[in-house]
């Protein structure tokens, strides 16, 4: 009796170990490399190896597309409609950031990041000081306004109206009363050429009327043109740009608008493109009219796309240029106003790009001057001066070239 009750209690002993042991293997608790699990609790074990650190991803069940199985499915972004790829730690490779080129790092409290957004409260992927430093800053707005330099000093400019821009960034440099309007003078001949460049073929053929040839004040300078007197584009180009020749700018507005007033609302609308807020042109070629104006700096703005154009620059650093006979004269040779751009004049400037002069009573002087040297492209607009055009010029280049080379601008 007393050996059948310790077989049978042998066999429940046996019986109840078997037993424990199924039990435990149904509550083994999960592989901490598991999906969820880390994000749950919200801490990370810095210990533990990445998924992607495991050989072959031993031990590691790789998730199918779309997150089942995970137990912890990343979250959606709305904007791919799709589920984004995994971060470390997850089971599945990490989700690249196309603009870093680095694995984005999983946010432990937050569970999976997806694609695109941003991960606050891991750095790992936030530029470090240096590289901030190091990360190319962008160029100066347009329109900005230089400081001002504690080395070298800024100009006097006796002009009423002047403005120093920098034509590779748009910023001004120095500014006097830049955005107050002002007669222009012939200096509205930058506008008529532009246009004309942008219009016309240089082989075209203008054909001059009466109305152009006669709609002249008293003391205009021509180059004696008169009703069915013929020109290419490209020689009144040059009779524009070099004789300020105001006929021409007639005729060049009736060839593209039919009218000079329809030319002049086509001027208007290209001021407007370019970024002229204070300017309104009246006519092509700068005579006096009330409602002719514009200011320093939207004819700097004017000037700098005309001097960015290979025509105008070329024709407007031409000295002399031989023209055609018409029907009241023989072919002739005419010269550039500008006096910077001559090497023998005391007012030359190396560098020259393009410029053009202006007078008349209301507008006193104006010049318009663009000026590379080393890379950089200064623009200069001098407005009501009285004989101190060139000086101020002069003084506001060498401003900004100083500025250049100091690496102030």
């Amino acid at each position: 009796m007393k050996k059948r009750l310790r077989l049978l209690s042998l066999g429940t002993a046996v019986s109840l170990l078997w037993s424990s042991i199924a039990f435990a293997m149904e509550i083994v608790p999960p592989n901490p490399l598991s999906p969820g699990v880390y994000a749950e609790s919200g801490a990370a074990d810095a210990g533990l190896p990445s998924a992607d650190s495991q050989p072959g991803g031993a031990g590691i069940t790789e998730v199918p597309t779309g997150g089942a199985g995970t137990g912890n499915p990343s979250k959606q972004d709305p904007a791919a409609g799709s589920l984004p790829a995994q971060d470390p730690g997850t089971g599945n490779p990490p989700t690249q950031d196309p603009a870093a080129g680095n694995p984005s790092v999983q946010d432990p409290a937050a569970g999976n990041t997806p694609a695109g957004e941003t991960n606050t409260g891991n750095t790992e992927n936030t530029p470090t000081d240096a590289e901030q430093e190091s990360t190319p800053q962008p160029s100066a707005l347009e329109g900005t306004v230089f400081a001002g330099s504690v080395k070298i000093a800024a100009p006097a400019v006796a002009a009423e109206g002047a403005v120093l821009l920098n034509a590779n960034t748009g910023q001004i440099i120095f500014e006097k009363n830049a955005r107050t309007p002002f007669y222009p003078a012939s200096i509205t001949k930058v506008m008529t050429a532009l246009l004309t460049v942008e219009n016309c073929n240089l082989s075209d053929v203008v054909t001059f009327s009466r109305t152009a040839t006669t709609n002249l004040e008293s003391g205009a300078v021509t180059i004696s043109l008169t009703e069915g007197d013929q020109l290419t584009v490209k020689d009144s180009l040059y009779a524009l740009l070099l004789k300020s020749a105001n006929e021409v700018a007639n005729g060049l507005a009736e060839h593209m608008g039919g009218t000079i007033d329809n030319f002049a609302n086509m001027m208007n609308v290209r001021a407007a493109q370019l970024g002229c807020t204070g300017t309104h042109f009246a006519n092509p070629n700068g005579l006096n009219n009330a409602a002719h104006l514009t200011t320093p700096y939207d004819m700097a703005l004017i000037a700098r796309a005309a001097y960015a154009n290979p025509i105008i620059s070329q024709i407007s650093t031409t000295t002399a240029y031989q023209m055609p006979a018409t029907k009241l004269g023989a072919a002739k040779t005419i010269t550039m106003g500008h006096k910077m751009l001559y090497p023998t004049d005391s007012r030359y400037y190396p560098g020259m790009v393009g410029g053009k002069t202006g007078y008349t009573s209301k507008a006193g002087n104006t010049l318009v001057t663009c000026v590379e040297q080393n890379g950089v492209r200064l623009v200069v607009v001098v407005m009501k001066a009285s004989g101190t055009h060139y000086t101020d010029t002069k003084a506001l280049l060498d401003y900004g070239f100083a500025l250049a080379a100091n690496g102030e601008i």
